[in-house]
């Protein structure tokens, strides 16, 4: 879906914290003397990195899954192979490509949900060996320099497509941690566009992170390339290793007591992120005319901190099924609680034989707008020949874990216990003599008005 050399500009007005620099890197002179070649030249000092690089998410775009149903235990799961309808595709339906030239203009372009893997495309997602291990990127995540006007696919002498890559020793030089630009050049634009799938601008408007300069490596803390994550119910493929507030944060974080309380049913992202953004529906039935003639589908968005959260009761466990992906979970089980997330709908083509999601090649509707003739190239590449495609909407529930509020801005007392509050207490399974004493001013009264009194 998204274009390519889109990254050259992307993240122009992204916030970047100060890290240590190229000039304090051990490899400078060595840099300098030699100029760069690739993974070849990192491995010098950090011998076997590209190969334990293979082994990670960011390579093979999937994993093993545990938490989520109806899924194969024993299989990896993830952009490789997924198809839910924020992208209603895959690596390997929409492999990155060239597309069918417009009927109106005769053009072309490469799209790929692919094309921002950090290979070279010839060596691609899950490759293994010797050239694939040449083929990593590492300067797109460790260079603070790197030209993202480079790394554009362009045709070879045998007609493969080839991912470019910034292999410059300018860009070698400046090689440091991660920072913000790395990893949101793709992932704020991830879904079809910027802030299109998880809706949040890491900046210092809209997150005390940002604003104290950390950046993404400082929570998701990576070791031996493997990057911990959460459990949103939308992102399944993971490294093994899990990330939470409370590894930064203590389980008791509040000096106020009745602030702690809480801690033991309601995920600190309930309070402390109380808006979120991003698309909250999507048409691949229906694909829109640009201007440069091209289509996209028809695509209903906000921006950052525009989108009020639903609240659901969480185990950690995922509902998956064609109709709907999101939080399996319950007030008496024991182990939920009660977390936000971002509701996205999308339509797409069912197949009415057996019910499940079908899979859209990009290529021909982009070209033509022909959303059904998407359908059948991707069944094509698939092998599936038994389907009679029937529109329908899928509901996912995308976990709300970044865009974190100041603290006069995170959810207190009266946010969620007032009546008109955010919580829907009957909705989360209380009844209604609960929910009566559970909206009662008597519950929060006198510690607000002490507040107040201390505000005025």
């Amino acid at each position: 879906m998204k274009n390519t050399t889109f990254f050259a500009t992307l993240m122009a007005g992204v916030a970047v914290a100060a890290l240590v620099q190229a000039k304090d890197h051990p490899g400078k002179e060595y840099l300098q003397k030699n100029g760069y070649k690739g993974p070849a030249t990192c491995e010098v000092c950090h011998p076997g990195a590209a190969k334990e690089f293979l082994n990670s998410v960011h390579w093979k775009h999937a994993s093993k899954v545990d938490n989520v149903e109806n899924i194969d235990p024993n299989q990896e799961y993830g952009m490789k192979n997924r198809i839910y309808t924020m992208c209603n595709g895959n690596d390997i339906v929409n492999n990155l490509k060239e597309i069918p030239p417009s009927p109106e203009t005769g053009k072309t372009k490469y799209s790929g949900c692919n094309s921002c893997h950090p290979g070279n495309h010839i060596q691609d997602v899950g490759s293994t060996g010797p050239e694939a291990e040449a083929a990593v990127d590492c300067l797109v995540c460790h260079s603070s320099t790197y030209d993202h006007s480079k790394r554009k696919p362009y045709k070879d002498e045998k007609g493969n497509v080839v991912l470019g890559q910034d292999r410059s020793t300018e860009a070698a030089l400046s090689i440091a941690t991660p920072t913000v630009k790395n990893c949101m050049t793709c992932h704020e634009a991830a879904g079809g566009g910027v802030l299109v799938k998880r809706g949040f601008a890491f900046n210092k408007e809209h997150d005390v992170h940002a604003a104290k300069g950390m950046v993404c490596v400082d929570c998701h803390k990576t070791k031996n390339h493997k990057i911990p994550t959460g459990y949103d119910p939308n992102n399944w493929a993971h490294d093994g290793v899990r990330l939470s507030c409370t590894d930064c944060h203590t389980v008791k974080p509040h000096k106020d007591e009745d602030y702690n309380r809480h801690t033991a049913r309601i995920a600190c992202q309930t309070c402390h992120i109380p808006r979120t953004g991003g698309a909250f529906a999507k048409d691949f039935t229906k694909w829109e005319q640009l201007s440069n003639k091209f289509y996209e589908p028809t695509t209903l968005k906000k921006e950052a901190n525009e989108t009020a959260p639903v609240y659901a009761w969480y185990n950690l466990t995922v509902a998956n099924r064609p109709d709907f992906i999101g939080p399996k979970g319950d007030r008496k089980d024991g182990k939920s609680k009660i977390y936000p997330f971002k509701i996205f709908q999308g339509k797409a083509y069912f197949n009415k034989k057996d019910g499940q999601l079908l899979s859209m090649d990009f290529a021909p509707p982009m070209a033509t707008g022909d959303t059904l003739a998407g359908v059948a190239s991707a069944a094509k590449i698939l092998g599936i020949k038994d389907y009679e495609p029937v529109p329908g909407w899928q509901t996912i529930y995308f976990g709300s874990n970044h865009q974190v509020a100041p603290k006069e801005k995170a959810l207190t007392c009266y946010n969620c216990h007032a009546p008109n509050g955010v919580l829907n207490f009957r909705e989360l399974g209380y009844t209604a003599d609960e929910v009566k004493k559970l909206t009662s001013p008597e519950l929060y009264f006198e510690k607000i008005a002490e507040k107040m009194r201390e505000e005025w």
